[in-house]
């Protein structure tokens, strides 16, 4: 495959900054840590837990480290990626990833759903994780579904482990007394923060060691200002950071200078 010529220019062997890359070699800091920690708390309890965090802080980074960790001969994880679908449509992904032809009605498929998780744990001893991404998106019929779905067993234990992960408001929505009943179903709250400056350059040079280039390509003071553009995001500091390698291989540099983040910032912010 064909290689941009900025990657070329700084002997690079892939294009760093992509989200194609394993679970092994993802970047690994005290909040991505803990996040796992309590996914991990939340699988092993088979309870709920709750992932927040702003848009590009890395919550789904946090949820793949987990679940790449966990024992597939144990566990069964169903990755819900957008929940905009109806209330039967969480029956129905449940179902479908169980292996069963869902049911047409939503009574039936509900059942249905009910049956297989029991099953599941009872008969093949394998916890069903389900995990649902950009879980701000959930209506409040879903996640009345999803708490009636936790409740089995005459609420003695849940069938299924859970982890919620979505923006700030979703933490703030499960607080309102509508959802009382769910959110004191919740056994983890995590919320995932933006780094800090260290960790923004360890983060920058992780990542360029992974292109092949393990020594320093982006002076620390240019590193500075694309932490401070990115806000310690990770997302948008990757972006950042691949416009500064562009804007520096234009400009025929060895290494990313300040004057070259500041380029990439003006761009990235239409100044």
């Amino acid at each position: 495959m064909r290689t941009a010529p900025w990657v070329a220019h700084f002997g690079l062997t892939r294009t760093p900054f992509s989200k194609a890359i394993a679970a092994k070699d993802l970047f690994r800091r005290d909040a991505h840590d803990e996040a796992v920690a309590r996914i991990f708390h939340a699988v092993a309890e088979s309870a709920l837990g709750v992932v927040v965090g702003d848009v590009g802080s890395g919550k789904t980074v946090a949820v793949r480290g987990a679940v790449a960790a966990l024992d597939p001969a144990s566990h069964h994880v169903i990755y819900v990626a957008n929940p905009s679908f109806g209330t039967r449509g969480l029956y129905v992904t449940i179902v479908s990833a169980l292996g069963a032809t869902p049911r047409f009605h939503k009574a039936e498929v509900m059942a249905q759903a009910t049956t297989l998780l029991a099953a599941e744990e009872a008969e093949r001893h394998r916890r069903v994780v389900i995990v649902v991404d950009e879980a701000h998106l959930l209506s409040p019929a879903q996640l009345e579904e999803l708490r009636l779905l936790t409740n089995s067993e005459m609420d003695a234990a849940s069938p299924f482990a859970g982890i919620l992960v979505g923006q700030p408001t979703l933490s703030r929505s499960l607080r309102m007394g509508v959802f009382a009943a769910l959110d004191q179903r919740i056994n983890v709250r995590f919320h995932l923060k933006g780094m800090d400056l260290a960790e923004s350059i360890s983060y920058l040079r992780h990542h360029l060691a992974l292109a092949g280039r393990p020594d320093p390509l982006i002076a620390d003071d240019a590193a500075a200002r694309l932490h401070r553009f990115a806000n310690g995001l990770p997302r948008a500091l990757n972006n950042a950071a691949v416009a500064s390698l562009v804007a520096a291989a234009g400009a025929g540099k060895a290494l990313v200078d300040d004057a070259c983040a500041k380029q990439a910032v003006a761009e990235l912010t239409n100044d």
